[in-house]
């Protein structure tokens, strides 16, 4: 055991720590790769956390890029709770550090950040964070870094001796120069390789376990941070010995030294060999199978440059003058580095320039470079003299690695080295794509200009050094008594050393086979050549040199040839697999395919043809839409989504995978004809239940895919929506959800909400259940923070299904998720900046009541026009929802009803209540727009919130409802001219009345609705329920049905009007002299349209049966014509003989029963027969409802008969003549189930009420007048009576409410009403023909 360094202070610590994680805050690229270390090297007992840390590392970006304050301190306290209740890990340990970064707690930041280098120190101090460990332990670990190199050197001793006698005197450091790796390895002993492997072994426990020791110390430190009187002393240092237990002596002042002298990066050091055999096309080496973790890890080229450019790597001494800090200026520049000054001058104090006579401790003082981009192949003159000394070694920093000659024509690459221009563009014309020190793929292979700077310093130097600069290699002299460590750079693992010999024969074999498929002209030579790189290819560990060779463009084009002219099916599935790898590890093999368009032509070629792997390459070369969409694969790919898995070959892509990814391509397609016919057949050939199971794939980019196409299929064709419901398994989309950003996630959330528009409720709901409870995290929470960075047209979809699965469960008082989603729909209802955003939002509030069709479209409005008494259209269309979902049977639909209702309940009252009706108010502005499908939207959204106000329990929001609503309404009331949307405003209106200040503010627009309502009483019962309303609120019903007349028709070259009926758009009148006219009943009221007389005596009467068109008339001729009115001109179809005088006929279907001449009645069958009923009675008036024919006699007496059973019953019994006068019933009418009869106002009422069950009197009209016809509406009663007036009365309150005046003193003998019940025509006995009209 020893003691580490001095002891280290809290203030040292935190420095260090909280510059650590402010670059890490501040550098989004190196944080996600981090990051994305870190979840690479989870355990397995850690992958259940995987969820909850990818939720914790997207609250905590969403934290950092807010602008909001209270909305990052929100995200980051979420974010800490919900990793303190999971088990520490490295992952959760770096989170935990950057959000008390965030937070203002440096302390408790700085504890989590050093728990990392606790729990995984190998990870911590290579991949996470280098730095930090080079500035805080290393300088504690020297006396275990001099250790484990003397041990290093005692395993050596006996193989430097050999090889450096091999190598003519060459460092055993730098014997990789001149002697290659097979060499070198086959002077080593099975012993030493295997001394050397537990070297490194003990140096990596040694290392591990003293970083978790240092780290126990600096957290003891921090912890007392607030004692400042405490001295806290450093550890002892543990050092596991291979042999024996020694005492070390480490002196303090030479730490700096030493590091520097043992040749050591970040802790790590290489026993070996710094770099193994490099040639210009092969790097052999299985340190990327194996895992070692005592060579530096590769990283992507931007990180890499990021940290190269945190230290300055140069060549210089004590007294370096002006070109070397130019130099070093010139270095910085090209790697992108701006270092301190102070910290450029403390690296040129420390590295001193060597002297080969000096001894061998000041030899080995070698300075350390942190920037990997130094040469480790050679070693240049770090003893460099300086100018003027006599001495001609050249600086490192003026000689070429390749070349070790003195840089004639210098090039800097992107990497940030320099090579000599001739040397590096051989090494590039080789076929090799990377610098040849860093190994970092080079983006361009074209080399840039002169380093002008550097050559300048160059010929200075060599003007004040005159004189020849030695090779290199003379540099060396004394190596064998005077060795040099070298800096660590990647190496070769020991196991490369054991298997190096047959790597060797593998590897000739494989450039055997290469030359035999680019050059053999034979078929079958090449097709060998194919099947054995493809064995070795399955059996070998491939490395970038040799994947480098199989991608350049004579091999790629080789396969090629074997595609064209090959038919042996295992060689063509070879070659597909080989291209495949080859394409999916090296772009540039997709940029020689793609060259030529028939290649590519082939492999599409080869692929309908049945070849499946043909279709991972097509999915490789990433062809545009539009050439997917030529290429006519559709039909290829559903073929290869419909097999098993288990039935798909071993490839880097399986083939469904890419057939599902060229699919969802080939959708996106701006062409929707082409997705609606291949979407068509993906439903019809039951393809898509191979979709839903790609929602299970193991790749994200599949799962993201099969959502896309499932959410075209359920727009294009809803029906497969239960199918996709059915079996979809939903949690792996949710895991993928919180791995995606951007488009990716929307379309899962869009495919979610599209999802749950299900015709069955209780399906429905067990879809929300699933997709807010699947999953290790919250779904709502994960929805609430994407809602606060969603793109605006995209909010209203995520707002509609957070607040579905916030009411899953009763409402409460308060929800954060309810709140955010309304106000999210409200805010795009209202921002008119984004008008596809304000639609969205209509939309969605519209599909929030809960009940859509098969094919998912809302059945929000049907079902209002259904509340209106519009049931028609409601019924066909569940009539064929459960018809096409039920053959052959009707569904039981209560309990879905029941389920139905209740959430309509639920979502309304949260709706109306948010904000004491906010969304009223932009429920009303949306109702302003321009937009007439934002319009439209709006009011039905509008329309059922405010129907549901007389449902769900009233929290004062009704006034706000009124206020910001009801001229709305009634605008839409009184100018819509489609009746549907006149009945839902009505369905809104009717919300109003029910409340006093409603029917107050309802009243005073009653002038402008009241001519709608009229036109709409008879179509919608809520035109009449609120006609009743008003005019029960009125004091006089005068106001609501003022009459005007219309015109006035003189017919009486006709004689009397003795019959009148109307019939749709006609009024038809029968007169004395036997004429029948038609006139118009709309329009020009009375135009006659046609005149025709058939009948020789009066037309005493007219009837219509309604469903047969057919008008009848009845004569004194003894006559009834049936006439068809259909057409524009009525034409007789039949004549029957009825033997008898005609005075007033009703019709049935078969049976006519008329008024004779004589007493009773006389019921005429069409076919010729005849039967008199009643012959004690003259009957004056008939009425015929329901096979019930009602008699009023002259004798004032009112008789029912049953014309069924012949049953007659008496309703009001007859009188006597008075003085000889009879008192006759002049007329009849039965309408809602009462009976009323007009006869001379004997006891001052001239009109009796009856009830037609119990025959008791209900009611009457106190008129005196006597009235000789009657006409009913639904609201009124028109009494015709002498001396040409007609009284108007209310038919509710009995209260007369209007006298109309003919002009004449004649009798008004017959009245009719127009369908609309609007228009009022009346005949009198002076033959006048009168129309009035409803003001």
């Amino acid at each position: 055991m020893t003691t580490a360094a001095t002891a280290t202070t809290s203030s040292g610590i935190l420095h260090h720590t909280t510059a650590f994680t402010s670059e890490i805050l501040s550098q989004s690229e190196l944080r996600h790769h981090i990051l994305s270390t870190l979840r690479r090297k989870l355990l397995p007992s850690d992958q259940l956390t995987l969820k909850p840390l990818n939720l914790a590392a997207e609250t905590l970006e969403n934290a950092i890029s807010a602008s909001n304050a209270s909305i990052q301190s929100s995200s980051l306290r979420l974010a800490q709770k919900l990793l303190l209740s999971y088990p520490r890990t490295p992952f959760s340990s770096f989170l935990l550090s950057l959000i008390y970064s965030l937070s203002n707690q440096p302390i408790k930041s700085s504890l989590s950040l050093l728990q990392v280098f606790y729990l995984d120190p190998s990870l911590a101090r290579s991949e996470i964070a280098p730095t930090l460990f080079e500035d805080l332990f290393l300088v504690h670990f020297l006396p275990v870094l001099q250790r484990f190199n003397e041990q290093r050197s005692t395993i050596l001793s006996s193989l430097s001796q050999n090889v450096n006698h091999d190598a003519d005197d060459y460092s055993i450091c730098d014997v990789s120069v001149v002697v290659p790796c097979s060499k070198l390895l086959s002077k080593m002993s099975g012993d030493q390789a295997l001394e050397l492997k537990e070297l490194e072994r003990n140096y990596e426990e040694v290392l591990d376990e003293n970083c978790r020791v240092l780290v126990k110390y600096f957290q003891e430190v921090l912890e007392n941070s607030d004692d400042g009187n405490r001295l806290i002393s450093p550890p002892a240092l543990v050092l596991k010995q291979t042999e024996k237990d020694e005492e070390l002596d480490y002196d303090q002042e030479d730490k700096n030294i030493k590091t520097k002298e043992l040749g050591l990066k970040n802790g790590r050091y290489n026993p070996i060999w710094a770099e193994g055999e490099r040639s210009g096309e092969f790097y052999s080496s299985s340190s990327s199978k194996s895992k070692s973790p005592f060579f530096p890890q590769r990283v992507s080229l931007k990180i890499l440059k990021k940290q190269n450019s945190r230290t300055l790597t140069t060549s210089s001494n004590l007294n370096s003058d002006s070109e070397l800090e130019s130099i070093s200026e010139d270095n910085s520049a090209n790697s992108c580095s701006s270092e301190p000054e102070a910290e450029m001058e403390e690296n040129n104090r420390e590295i001193a320039l060597l002297e080969t006579g000096k001894s061998l401790t000041q030899k080995q003082k070698q300075p350390v470079f942190a920037d990997s981009r130094r040469s480790p192949d050679y070693l240049m003159a770090d003893n460099g003299n300086p100018p003027g000394s006599g001495k001609h070694t050249p600086p490192k920093d003026f000689v070429c690695p390749i070349t070790t000659h003195i840089f004639d024509d210098p090039v800097t690459l992107e990497t940030g080295q320099t090579y000599e221009r001739r040397a590096i563009q051989e090494w590039l014309d080789r076929g090799n794509s990377t610098c040849p020190i860093t190994r970092q793929n080079l983006h361009s292979t074209q080399l840039p200009k002169t380093n002008y700077v550097l050559k300048r310093l160059i010929g200075s130097w060599q003007e004040k050094n005159p004189g020849p600069v030695p090779h290199q290699s003379e540099n060396h002299q004394d190596v064998e008594s005077k060795p040099m460590v070298k800096s660590i750079v990647p190496a070769t693992s020991p196991n490369s050393v054991i298997s190096q010999a047959t790597m060797d024969r593998t590897i000739n074999e494989l450039r055997q086979a290469i030359t035999n498929l680019c050059m053999s002209e034979i078929l079958k030579e090449s097709e060998r050549a194919v099947l054995q790189i493809e064995r070795f290819w399955q059996d070998m560990n491939i490395e970038s040199d040799i994947l480098t060779m199989l991608s350049k463009p004579p091999v790629i084009n080789g396969f090629v040839e074997i595609l064209f002219n090959s038919v042996d099916l295992q060689v063509l599935k070879a070659t597909f697999f080989l291209l495949c790898e080859l394409g999916s590890r090296d772009e540039a093999v997709i940029h020689t395919l793609t060259r030529v368009d028939s290649d590519v032509e082939r492999i599409v070629a080869l692929f309908k043809e049945g070849l499946e792997e043909a279709v991972v390459l097509i999915y490789l070369l990433q062809p545009p839409t539009t050439g997917l969409v030529a290429m006519d694969v559709v039909e290829s790919l559903l073929a290869i989504i419909k097999k098993r898995d288990d039935d798909m070959l071993k490839i880097c892509v399986k083939p469904k995978t890419a057939s599902v990814l060229l699919l969802r391509q080939i959708l996106q397609s701006n062409e929707e004809n082409v997705a609606s016919s291949i979407i068509s057949i993906i439903v019809s050939s039951k393809v898509i239940e191979s979709i839903v199971g790609s929602l299970e794939a193991e790749w994200a980019v599949e799962r993201i895919a099969a959502v896309g196409i499932l959410r075209r299929c359920i727009q294009e064709d809803g029906k497969c929506r239960n199918i996709i419901a059915d079996k979809a398994q939903l949690a792996p989309v949710l895991e993928t959800f919180m791995a995606t950003s951007g488009e990716e996630r929307f379309e899962i959330v869009y495919f979610f909400y599209e999802l749950v528009k299900l015709h069955r409720r209780t399906f429905n709901e067990q879809v929300l259940n699933i997709i807010r409870d699947e999953g290790a995290f919250s779904t709502m929470h994960s929805l609430l923070v994407y809602l606060q960075t969603a793109l605006q047209d995209q909010c209203p979809i995520v707002a509609g299904l957070l607040l579905q699965l916030d009411l899953l469960v009763e409402p409460r008082k308060m929800s954060i998720y309810r709140e955010e989603a309304i106000d999210t729909l409200i805010s795009c209802l209202r921002n008119s900046e984004f008008p596809a955003a304000q639609i969205a939002a209509a939309e969605t509030i519209v599909s929030l009541q809960g009940r859509f069709t098969g094919s998912g479209k809302p059945l929000t409005r049907p079902f209002l026009l259904k509340r209106a008494g519009l049931e028609k259209n409601y019924r066909n269309l569940m009539r064929m929802e459960q018809l096409h979902n039920n053959p052959g049977k009707f569904e039981d639909i209560s309990q879905e009803e029941k389920a139905a209702d209740a959430w309509e309940r639920k979502m309304a009252f949260v709706l109306a209540s948010h904000e004491f009706g906010l969304l009223f108010e932009a429920l009303s502005e949306g109702l302003k727009s321009r937009s007439a499908e934002l319009c439209s939207a709006c009011f039905v959204a509008a329309t059922w919130l405010v129907h549901m106000l007389s449902v769900i329990p009233d929290t004062g929001i009704r006034g706000a409802a009124r206020v910001c609503l009801l001229k709305h309404f009634i605008s839409i009331f009184k100018t819509a001219k489609d009746i549907e949307d006149r009945t839902l405003s009505l369905l809104a209106l009717k919300s109003f009345i029910h409340d006093p200040e409603g029917l107050h503010d309802l009243t005073s627009y009653m002038k402008d609705i009241l001519k709608g309502l009229r036109e709409l009483r008879k179509s919608s019962p809520l035109a009449f329920e609120i006609i009743k309303v008003l005019s029960e609120g009125q004091e006089s019903s005068a106001d609501m049905w003022n009459h005007k007349e219309l015109v006035q028709v003189d017919s009486s070259e006709n004689g009397e009007v003795l019959s009148m009926v109307s019939f749709k758009d006609k009024i038809f009148s029968g007169h004395s002299d036997g004429t029948i006219k038609v006139w118009t009943g709309r329009g020009s009221i009375l135009h006659l349209i046609q005149e025709i007389r058939e009948h020789s005596k009066p037309v005493t009467s007219l009837y219509i049966l309604q469903s047969g068109e057919r008008l009848y008339s009845g004569s004194l001729d003894k006559t009834a014509r049936v006439w068809s009115i259909g057409d524009e001109l009525i034409h007789c179809v039949q004549v029957h003989d009825m033997k008898d005088q005609v005075h007033n006929l009703v019709v049935a279907n078969s049976i006519s029963c008329f008024i004779p001449q004589g007493a009773g009645v006389k019921v005429h069958a069409w076919n010729g027969q005849s039967k008199l009923l009643n012959q004690n009675k003259y009957i004056k008036c008939l009425a015929l409802v329901h096979g019930r024919l009602y008699c009023g006699c002259h004798d004032n007496s009112i008789q029912e008969l049953d014309l069924a059973s012949g049953t007659l019953s008496t309703i009001q019994s007859g009188s006597r003549k008075l003085l000889g006068k009879a008192h006759p019933v002049h007329a009849l009418q039965v309408h809602n189930g009462l009976i009323y009869s007009a006869s001379p106002p004997l006891d001052g009422v001239a009109v009796k009420i009856w009830s037609a069950t119990n025959y008791s009197v209900v009611g009457s009209l106190p008129t005196t007048s006597e009235v000789r016809s009657m006409a009913l509406s639904s609201e009124l009663i028109y009494l015709g009576c002498r001396g040409g007036i007609v009284e108007v009365w209310d038919q509710k309150k009995h209260t007369r409410i209007e006298i109309l005046q003919t002009g004449t003193n004649s009798k008004v003998l017959c009245m009719t009403l127009d369908a609309n019940e609007e228009v009022l025509v009346i005949g009198t006995s002076d033959g006048r023909i009168q129309a009035w009209g409803l003001s």
